[in-house]
């Protein structure tokens, strides 16, 4: 496979492009719907306690920590499989590296 000028492998940008990548903020988002969730779930208990309504409320509760779930699980398999990548190649990729450096020196 070949490599860019900036060490970058070809179709590694296109991979990454057409990945959305969520961000703390975005976690942090699904952790606020959840609390409003909750809150929700907690005022109709006290109010009307509408057994209807309370299976909505537990089910948007369900479906927002499975996305939160979801997203960590990602978040994880990324950063372990880059780590893998790093750990496996760190012998082979650092000899590659200094003989490029080392032929950019000479010219």
């Amino acid at each position: 496979m070949k490599t860019g000028s900036a060490g970058i492998r070809e179709g590694d940008l296109d991979r990454k492009e057409s990945i959305q990548m969520a961000s703390l903020k975005d976690v942090e988002q699904v952790a606020d719907d959840l609390t409003k969730l909750v809150d929700d779930l907690r005022k109709e208990l006290r109010d009307s306690a509408s057994f209807e309504r309370l299976v909505q409320i537990a089910d948007q509760i369900s479906e927002h920590a499975d996305e939160a779930a979801g997203t960590f699980s990602t978040v994880n398999d990324a950063l372990m499989s880059r780590l893998n990548e790093l750990k496996g190649g760190a012998g082979a990729g650092s000899g590659r590296s200094t003989s490029s450096s080392r032929a950019k020196a000479r010219s």
